[in-house]
């Protein structure tokens, strides 16, 4: 049975798309076809070869070529593209041949905290400082803007009253580590 072929893009040091490699390695119907990177010194690259996984790393004006994308996506067999700390728009022509098959992972409760610039500690910085009292994760589709896609799954935390931001990191990433593979299966075998 030809296994469904799956693309992670990732900017920075990739433990969700460490953590998605190891889940989907011997999966009976899941592979990860390879590892894309607009930074070449991103840790993910290393990582991702390391445990056998193809990797591609192109800067950022390759990146934002959909005509680019979409051939390579095709050459590869790529069925499904998920983002995991890709920092990079994703283009039109790309998202037009993924209809629904380009999933994003976001360190906030969207729609709260999403858009431009908010990544990483920064949507924590400002979680914090608005003092809210849960955060979390949002694990949506990919549309032509930034973190404005169909909700797939949430999942939450509390923030105590004096939390830090790396107190809240932590939780986040607890809950990427634990919900993102499972949720990426469930939704391509749905």
């Amino acid at each position: 049975m030809k296994k469904i072929r799956i693309a992670i893009f990732a900017s920075g040091t990739g433990s969700n798309a460490i953590n998605m490699i190891r889940f989907f390695e011997n999966h009976p119907s899941i592979e990860v076809g390879f590892v894309l990177s607009n930074k070449s010194d991103a840790p993910v690259l290393n990582a991702a070869q390391a445990l056998g996984v193809e990797v591609k790393c192109y800067d950022n004006k390759k990146v934002a070529d959909g005509d680019f994308l979409v051939s390579l996506c095709q050459e590869h067999k790529i069925d499904w593209v998920v983002l995991a700390g890709y920092l990079r728009l994703i283009p039109t022509k790309l998202i037009e041949a993924f209809p629904e098959k380009i999933i994003n992972l976001h360190p906030s409760l969207l729609p709260n905290y999403g858009g431009k610039g908010m990544f990483g500690s920064h949507v924590h910085k400002a979680v914090i400082e608005n003092k809210e009292t849960e955060s979390g994760i949002t694990i949506h589709f990919v549309n032509q803007e930034f973190d404005k896609g169909k909700i797939i799954a949430q999942f939450r935390c509390t923030i105590a009253e004096n939390e830090g931001v790396s107190d809240l990191e932590k939780k986040i990433r607890y809950l990427e580590q634990g919900y993102l593979p499972t949720v990426i299966q469930n939704t391509i075998l749905a």
